[in-house]
């Protein structure tokens, strides 16, 4: 497919980052309550927030208001990544589609099986790429005020160093999944709403705040779970177990040969599947819809953010 506009992925990135700058408190305590109250994951067993508003002052106040942004970076790195190819990829498509006639029906009427197919594809190939942007992003935001002393650049060495180029694509199968949910939701609804409050609205900033909002319910009721899975496979690391050993027969000094310990590695989770049968079985099927309110209440603002930039900015076509 040949790129003959580079505008909607220009557009899309920047829209992408500045609505994620005005929103990302919100997602910080959408990870942290996502996170906590984990059977088999003992650091983050405790509740330590009752929701999004205690866990807004709570980090404010223990951590400071910077805690709040901890992560921002590599969020804004994933934006410029994600946001450009997936916005982009999506109107590109559509103008494809459009050119060889999938998109329209006979009366005129856009389809929606071919518009939820064009925001599937962009979704889940853009998240894909960007996935390790993502990590570093759950990683900061878990763990708050560290990140002042291990930095982004910092927190990718060790990830690289201590898990591999696989720890840096952990969860990148619920991620793909999320963003193909998220984009074949958010993107198609955003456009029929838009389409049919046009007579009321025109094309106006009235008109892009209502089909924005209408559009992030949906997302965030389809999403969250997978969302909690992928927060949880992102964040977690190899746990090293002790093991018993035989060690050599003999020291140089000639003291006898004894037992050792060495580390095994493992993973609390060994997939998305594992990950959601654990959580249920173990904290209830509420579990996967922890951090449901600050994800809508963010999708909100974000949505009404970048469609509202987007648009403006498409005024310069």
């Amino acid at each position: 497919m040949e790129i003959r506009d580079w505008r909607p992925f220009v557009y899309g990135g920047l829209a992408s980052i500045t609505a994620e700058f005005g929103t990302f408190p919100i997602d910080t305590t959408k990870t942290r309550l996502q996170i906590q109250g984990q059977k088999l994951d003992r650091s983050h067993t405790e509740l330590r927030y009752r929701g999004m508003t205690d866990a807004f002052v709570k980090i404010s106040r223990q951590e400071g208001v910077k805690a709040l942004y901890s992560g921002i970076w590599p969020a804004v790195l994933r934006q410029a990544t994600y946001g450009t190819i997936k916005f982009g990829t999506y109107y590109t498509l559509k103008k494809v589609a459009t050119e060889r006639g999938f998109l329209h029906d006979a009366a005129g009427n856009e389809s929606v099986w071919c518009n939820a197919a064009c925001a599937t594809l962009a979704g889940a190939i853009s998240s894909a790429i960007a996935n390790p942007t993502d990590v570093l992003k759950v990683r900061m935001q878990v763990h708050g005020k560290g990140t002042k002393e291990i930095g982004l650049l910092r927190c990718f060495r060790e990830i690289y160093i201590h898990e591999g180029v696989r720890g840096l694509w952990r969860g990148v199968g619920p991620t793909a999944q999320r963003a193909a949910v998220i984009a074949a939701v958010e993107l198609p609804v955003y456009d029929f709403c838009k389409l049919h409050l046009m007579e009321t609205f025109g094309d106006q900033v009235a008109n892009h705040f209502i089909s924005s909002f209408i559009a992030s319910l949906g997302s965030a009721i389809a999403s969250t779970p997978i969302d909690v899975i992928r927060t949880r496979l992102m964040n977690q690391r190899h746990v090293h177990h002790l093991q018993p050993s035989m060690a050599p027969a003999a020291t140089a000094a000639g003291s006898a040969g004894g037992t050792t310990t060495r580390c095994a590695p493992t993973l609390y989770y060994t997939g998305s599947l594992d990950c959601a049968v654990r959580t249920v079985r173990s904290e209830g099927f509420r579990a996967l819809y922890k951090g449901f309110i600050p994800t809508w209440v963010r999708m909100g603002p974000w949505n009404i953010i970048f469609f509202i930039t987007y648009e403006q900015l498409k005024q310069f076509y």
